[in-house]
């Protein structure tokens, strides 16, 4: 049995492992690097999957009030034409949830709320960990720490993946940048959120509260490229000029795009790997969140049981061909985005078209499907 655990990360992930253990009263602390919990993020997508896993946490009708639910989308071309509609309707009846689109502060408020401030301990980088027969030893920056379990939910760059799997290749470009935004409050616009395509860029829009926009995009590039996303995009088919002229000066973020090769395991003795530490991915999916919540839940689930180590055993049976699976599926659909020959977008954007709705929600079913357990 668990008696103390130390959680290396306080992002969406990191958190919503601390609130699973804590609601298991299980003792807890979150060690973040940064002076304060927040969240410098724009909007994310919570699909039926993250809203369960959120759901099992007590905390699925706050976000869902704290969001906007996304009743409608699909992808249009460049010129502003349907190639494909999400029958978001359909996802709730199937799937139990809606599609929910809400800040990402909002998010890290909601689970940094349902923690005790005891647990929470900024301005606390972790620098190593080291393992013994007595358990684990963790030291930061405010000093140390002993516990029987680490996770390490430290991101993409994460250290403790660079300490306990060195062999392990790195992060990957993926060959674009990834850029998104919050507008400014808005009057509401009569037109449903959607991702649009062109050749080898993307960008989409959806509606956040308060009568704000999240705008969002990728652009092929090589690593490193600099771009003026309002002027970039300028030309592009209403409203997203209009949204991105609505976003503040300097509130563009934009980042080079990675994700990571497959690892042959989660577990090194007691460190534990959990969200973008073990399976960054690329975005183009919006599931990067949404299985790192997914991760917290099932890692607290096989906690549950009196062997750490069969539990983490399990937890890796369990997460990692899963994760790894979506990285994969990820990485198709993004290199099928960045196409640039003509032809080859062409031919993209009427299989897209002819593809059937229904065909669309059953290839989306075996990530929303997920359940906890």
């Amino acid at each position: 049995m668990v008696s103390r655990v130390v959680v290396a990360g306080g992002g969406i992930g990191g958190l919503a492992t601390a609130v699973a253990l804590h609601q298991r009263g299980i003792p807890v602390v979150v060690l973040e690097r940064a002076p304060e919990f927040r969240e410098i993020g724009a909007g994310l997508s919570l699909w039926p999957n993250a809203m369960r896993a959120l759901d099992s946490l007590g905390l699925a009708a706050q976000v869902r009030a704290a969001g906007a639910v996304e009743t409608g989308g699909g992808v249009r071309d460049r010129a502003g034409r349907w190639l494909s509609r999400t029958d978001n309707a359909a996802i709730e009846r199937r799937h139990g949830w809606p599609l929910v689109v809400v800040h990402r502060a909002e998010l890290l408020r909601i689970l940094v709320s349902a923690l005790p401030a005891s647990s929470l301990r900024p301005d606390s980088e972790v620098h190593a960990v080291a393992q013994d027969g007595s358990g684990v030893s963790v030291t930061h920056r405010g000093g140390s720490e002993h516990a029987d379990l680490v996770v390490a939910a430290d991101g993409l760059n994460s250290i403790l993946r660079r300490q306990w799997w060195p062999r392990a290749a790195g992060p990957r470009y993926v060959g674009c940048t990834g850029w998104r935004a919050v507008t400014k409050p808005l009057p509401r616009l009569e037109v449903e959120g959607a991702v649009l395509w062109g050749r080898g860029e993307r960008a989409g829009f959806t509606v956040l509260p308060g009568s704000r926009y999240y705008v969002f995009g990728a652009v092929t590039a090589p690593r490193g490229a600099a771009f003026d996303f309002p002027r970039h995009f300028a030309g592009w088919p209403d409203p997203l000029p209009a949204l991105l002229a609505a976003v503040p000066d300097g509130a563009v973020i934009a980042r080079d795009v990675h994700d990571l090769p497959p690892l042959p395991t989660y577990v090194c003795g007691r460190v534990v790997l959990l969200g973008d530490a073990a399976h960054a991915m690329n975005p183009i999916l919006g599931q990067g969140a949404c299985q790192a919540l997914e991760d917290a839940v099932t890692l607290a689930a096989c906690l549950d049981g009196p062997d750490v180590d069969t539990a983490l055993e399990r937890y890796d049976r369990v997460r990692r061909p899963r994760t790894q699976s979506i990285v994969r599926r990820s990485a198709r659909l993004d290199a099928v985005a960045q196409w640039t020959w003509p032809p080859a977008v062409l031919a993209r954007d009427l299989g897209a078209r002819l593809t059937p709705a229904r065909a669309t929600l059953r290839a989306m079913e075996p990530v929303l499907g997920w359940t906890v357990g």
